[in-house]
């Protein structure tokens, strides 16, 4: 069974995080969505209200799950029998940056592949960081979130 693990921390979703995903989910037969939880950041939302937006949005994809995980990603890997990694790329410095992880986590676990998906090209200025922004100012994030994360916002 190919399994791949997208870890993230989904802080919140956006349309590029669904747009990689959907885009690769006929590439495995299991696609588990990691939120992984960092004890040094402070996330706008609760790990819980996270996992059920992912939920939501997901919930027509049968081979998708959500799943979160503290420690190293490539344990969370093992753990989920996840040979594939997969990352989203926006632009360069995310290309140079997701380059020294994958390396990273080759060097700790040479089986586990990462697999990079360029962004589509109208989603490159899309991140979590913005969106937060944009929310934490009371501004309209809709055209940048998936509509089931809506009434969670």
């Amino acid at each position: 069974m190919k399994i791949a693990l997208f870890p993230g921390s989904f802080d919140p979703v956006t349309i590029a995080h669904v747009d990689i995903l959907k885009r690769s989910v006929s590439l495995f037969d299991k696609v588990v969505i990691g939120i992984g939880k960092n004890s040094t950041k402070q996330p706008m939302l609760s790990v819980e209200t996270r996992i059920q937006i992912l939920e939501a949005v997901f919930a027509d994809e049968p081979t998708v799950e959500v799943q979160t995980y503290e420690g190293l990603t490539v344990d969370f890997c093992r753990e989920t029998g996840a040979k594939y990694m997969l990352r989203g790329i926006r632009t360069v410095s995310d290309f140079e940056y997701e380059k020294a992880i994958a390396q990273m986590n080759h060097a700790l676990e040479p089986s586990i592949e990462s697999i990079f998906i360029v962004s589509n090209p109208g989603y490159s200025s899309i991140s979590s960081t913005i969106v937060r922004d944009v929310l934490r100012h009371k501004g309209d994030v809709s055209k940048f979130i998936p509509k089931e994360a809506l009434p969670f916002l």
